[in-house]
């Protein structure tokens, strides 16, 4: 035998056949007393103890990091668009004590939802790059383009009222400035009358457009719930703001949001799966859409009879309770998506039904899937 030739092992040792054989036997390889305990009784151990588990129970969408400033600006989001709405149409008519009120509330609830974006996203320059691009497949591009549009040809109708509200003196600006922001007034009013309803409802385009279960299951009927609410609270705003004599196309506009807001809130969920529904049902999000219906509908029968007794007092307290149902139908519809992603039944529920309806349509029902 050379002395290349190949050496069979002993049972249990791994060959080698390129081991030389020089006629003796391998040593076997001695432990150190304890080596190898894994109980740490003879030796330290370096790792540490860990568990395995597996993915089942773990979130399968993960929540955008939005928080209540968010909600805030989806409210004042509403209550801006609908009250340029509500001034494009005061102006229409000639009502001056409802335009001066719904333009000056168009601006102010504008620049004050810009400041909660802002306190959301952390730092005022994220809020200047959504503008270094328009891309008409995003919505955020989209609704921020609509917002800067809206603030802009809304602040120029709001000067001219502060400026008359101000007296004889005004605000401290040229004759020729005041007598330029004079003449864009009524331009100015009619576009943000224009933009106020894509305004309204683009947030809902906003957060259908995500993965998010529950959001993405309300695609098809958000918008009209967000309209509805921002007319509902743009109205109340003038309720409470606007006297009661040159309050009704307030009080008329009051009365048919509060009905559309309720009947689409119900299409909205009779539409859903049911794990998404139910988060709208449960939980904070459950209290505060319940609270919202309440609210609504108090506000619009409070509106009619502001109508007939044509009190003060009443319309004030209908106006105060269609904004705070408008803020719990924004609220109440975050709220279920940010919670709903925590439990993975909201995801999988849905798509495994949607997957067995195609596979209905197409025939293979009956086929047994194996996975891959």
């Amino acid at each position: 035998m050379s002395n290349f030739d190949e050496y069979r092992p002993p049972q249990g040792e791994r060959p080698n056949r390129y081991r030389k054989f020089d006629g003796k036997k391998p040593k076997k390889k001695r432990k150190r007393p304890g080596a190898g305990a894994q109980d740490g009784s003879k030796e330290e151990r370096m790792a540490e103890d860990f568990e395995f588990s597996s993915y089942y129970g773990k979130p399968v969408v993960k929540a955008p990091p939005w928080e209540w400033p968010i909600g805030v600006y989806l409210f004042l989001g509403g209550i801006s668009g609908g009250s340029g709405m509500l001034a494009a149409g005061a102006q229409a008519t000639g009502n001056k004590p409802l335009l001066r009120t719904t333009r000056l509330t168009t601006l102010g609830a504008a620049s004050l939802g810009s400041v909660f974006l802002i306190l959301d996203l952390g730092r005022p320059e994220r809020a200047l790059n959504m503008f270094r691009v328009f891309k008409v497949t995003s919505p955020m591009s989209i609704g921020s383009w609509i917002l800067m549009s809206f603030a802009s040809a809304s602040a120029i109708p709001a000067l001219v009222e502060v400026d008359e509200m101000a007296g004889r003196s005004g605000l401290p600006l040229p004759k020729f400035a005041r007598t330029v922001l004079r003449k864009l007034a009524g331009p100015a009013g009619a576009a943000t009358g224009v933009l106020g309803g894509p305004l309204a409802g683009y947030t809902a385009v906003l957060l259908s457009n995500t993965s998010n279960p529950v959001w993405n299951d309300m695609k098809n009927h958000l918008p009209y719930v967000f309209v509805s609410s921002a007319s509902a609270a743009a109205s109340g705003c003038a309720l409470v703001t606007t006297p009661v004599a040159s309050a009704g196309p307030a009080r008329a506009l009051a009365m048919g949001a509060a009905v559309s807001d309720l009947v689409a809130t119900k299409v909205l969920e009779n539409g859903m799966e049911p794990e998404p529904r139910e988060a709208l049902h449960h939980g904070k999000s459950g209290k505060l859409m319940k609270a919202s219906e309440y609210l609504i509908a108090a506000g619009g029968v409070g509106a009619a009879v502001s109508a007939v007794t044509k009190s003060r007092a009443v319309s004030v307290l209908s106006g105060l309770s269609l904004l705070a149902g408008s803020a719990c139908t924004r609220f109440g519809v975050l709220d279920a998506g940010l919670e709903a992603v925590k439990d993975p039944a909201t995801t999988i529920g849905p798509q495994k039904r949607r997957a067995q309806r195609r596979r209905e349509q197409q025939g293979l029902a009956g086929d047994v899937v194996t996975p891959n």
